[in-house]
């Protein structure tokens, strides 16, 4: 199984499975959280280390980003446990105790308990568990951990597509807002000039040692820096490459998500340009909105 480079995938997903192989009854539970990277991690019952191997390899091709968390239990039908303990393994601690004592002065000597729960110590068998049987169940353990495995990843294909919908959506309203702003009647180049007009005019009415000229120089300087021109054509810019990124699909999360934090710095530069409260309005609503579109592709693969 591998991943699709057309499809959009949320990092969240749940699967659950069970079946049978022999005298073996086998449970996988499979999920998935969002994470920074892909990071698999495995609960197996012991004696069953055989399949990690494998189904860690089924998961790295299958998945891109997420933490997975994977548990199988294994039941074995009509058969009694039997406690064996590993003689060398025991003999090699207890020599290694040894060795050790006389160096950590004042230490207390591990208890029994402590030493048998030492991994390896303690080994738990079968009674007449037969090789061929065994093998059966493995290979219809990873079998049952692959197919649980295609549940989990259309399940997240299913809530990518919906994510991706509401990313849509959220372009969308990032675009409007800022035809909005184009459109505002306060950053037009005559309004501007007249706000600053009468600035200056007050200016020059409570004070005559004002120099008329570097006032108006002044003006021209700031109105300069009051247009909100790039930050109009950044959030074009930025909501095109989104767009595309969508609509290609695969494991876009991590560009989409440098393309929010770019989006969050033009929206953030177009409110503290602002000059009137209209533009001041839409400015918020317009990092409202991003910050939505932000939180959203968090969950993309």
């Amino acid at each position: 199984m591998t991943v699709s480079s057309k499809t959009l995938s949320s990092m969240t997903g749940f699967a659950r499975g069970q079946g049978n192989a022999g005298p073996y009854a086998w449970s996988w539970e499979i999920k998935s959280v969002n994470a920074k990277g892909l990071d698999i991690r495995f609960r197996l019952p012991q004696g069953w280390d055989a399949v990690e191997v494998a189904v860690r390899k089924r998961a790295s091709d299958a998945l891109v980003r997420g933490t997975v968390y994977a548990n199988l239990t294994v039941e074995r039908k009509g058969a009694a446990p039997t406690v064996k303990i590993n003689e060398a393994v025991l003999n090699a601690i207890v020599a290694t105790l040894d060795k050790v004592d006389d160096k950590i002065v004042g230490a207390a000597r591990p208890s029994l308990d402590g030493i048998l729960a030492l991994k390896g110590v303690i080994e738990v068998t079968e009674d007449d568990e037969k090789p061929e049987e065994r093998r059966a169940a493995e290979a219809a353990i990873i079998a049952g951990f692959e197919a649980l495995l295609a549940d989990l990843v259309r399940m997240r294909r299913d809530e990518g597509a919906t994510l991706g919908r509401l990313l849509t959506a959220r372009l969308d309203e990032i675009a409007a807002l800022a035809a909005r702003a184009e459109a505002a009647p306060g950053r037009k180049p005559e309004a501007i000039k007249a706000r600053l007009h009468e600035q200056v005019a007050v200016l020059l009415s409570a004070s005559q040692r004002f120099d008329s000229d570097r006032l108006h120089q002044e003006a021209i300087l700031l109105a300069t820096k009051a247009d909100i021109r790039e930050e109009l054509d950044r959030l074009a810019s930025h909501g095109d490459q989104a767009r595309k990124m969508l609509e290609e699909g695969g494991p876009a999360g991590r560009r989409l998500d440098f393309l929010a934090q770019e989006l969050n710095r033009e929206s953030n530069t177009l409110t503290a340009k602002a000059n009137d409260v209209e533009l001041t309005n839409i400015g918020l609503e317009l990092k409202g909105v991003v910050e939505q579109f932000r939180e959203q592709v968090q969950n993309l693969e």
